[in-house]
């Protein structure tokens, strides 16, 4: 019997949450930045800065996602290899 990973779901409510704080935030920086007293150029700056920033965090995001997802599959991999050797593997055959 194989133990495999179950795959796990997140909910629509926190899918919904996570969106929502994610709007909220951006919206809350981009009031901050526009009622900032500060010339366009720095306004613009910091724009510019919380765009970086936010795709930065989406790539790091993504790619961490990845590089767990590959570990899984190795684990599989390796674990389906372990089955495979035990199951041929008679501790009785003559040599």
């Amino acid at each position: 019997m194989t133990d495999t990973p179950v795959k796990q779901q997140n909910t629509a409510a926190f899918y919904g949450q996570a969106v929502a704080s994610f709007a909220l935030a951006l919206i809350a920086v981009t009031v901050g930045i526009l009622r900032l007293d500060a010339d366009a150029w720095v306004r613009g700056f910091l724009a510019i800065a919380v765009l970086y920033l936010t795709t930065s965090a989406f790539t790091l995001a993504k790619v961490v996602r990845d590089r767990q997802e590959i570990g899984q599959i190795v684990s599989r991999v390796d674990q389906a290899r372990l089955e495979k050797m035990l199951a041929d593997h008679d501790p009785y055959q003559k040599l």
